[in-house]
Parts: C-alpha cells; sequence; structure tokens
C-alpha cells in the first residue's frame, strides 16, 4: 500500500495540482501571459518603493477566482513607509509627469 501512495501521492498532493490547475485557467480566463504578468509585478514594485521600503523577496502576487470573477490580489510586505513623497519619473521628452508634451501652435503658424 505503501507504494501506491508513493507512486499516485497523497491526497495533499492532490489538492496542491488541483490549485496549481486553478490557477493556470485563471491566467487563461484573465487572458494574461506569463511576461505581461512579470511586467506588471516590476512596474507595481517600482511604483510602490517611491514610498516606502518593502521585502521584494516576500512579495506574492496572482490573481484570485471567486464566483464568475477574477481579481489580481497583491501581497507585499512593507518595511517602513517613506516621509515626504517622492518625485514622479519623467519620460525623456516630457515635463508634466509622464505625459507627451504637445504643441499648443495653430496650424499654418511656426512653431
Amino acid at each position: 500500500m505503501e507504494f501506491l501512495k508513493k507512486f499516485f501521492g497523497s491526497a495533499g498532493s492532490k489538492k496542491v495540482a488541483k490549485e496549481r490547475l486553478q490557477i493556470v485557467l485563471i491566467h487563461d480566463r484573465a487572458d494574461i501571459s506569463p511576461e505581461m504578468l512579470e511586467n506588471l509585478r516590476r512596474d507595481m514594485i517600482s511604483v510602490i518603493t517611491r514610498y516606502m521600503d518593502i521585502d521584494t523577496s516576500k512579495i506574492e502576487m496572482d490573481f484570485d477566482r471567486a464566483d464568475r470573477s477574477v481579481a489580481f490580489v497583491a501581497n507585499i510586505p512593507v518595511i517602513r513607509i517613506k516621509r515626504g513623497v517622492a518625485p514622479e519619473k519623467q519620460e525623456p521628452g516630457t515635463s508634466n509627469g509622464g505625459e507627451k508634451a504637445y504643441s499648443k501652435r495653430k496650424s499654418g503658424q511656426p512653431g
């Protein structure tokens, strides 16, 4: 009987396999690629670290399913809240917090 348990696994491994399958299905239904999830994770960490020190080794981000909806859930351990607000990063060629600047000249007028 012990051999069968080793071969087929315990009830615990069945539960883990079911949870993993549910996660795969959630990712499928959310239509998000692993690359997009990693980009989302990196962007969130970048923004959050402007305002607080966090433990990046213990961050958990995933999708959760409840009834017929999907939620993005993040567990981010905070070490310390930074005092004062960090300045926003500006994209090259911008001067207004990341938004592209457009010329307000009327057509036909020199820029």
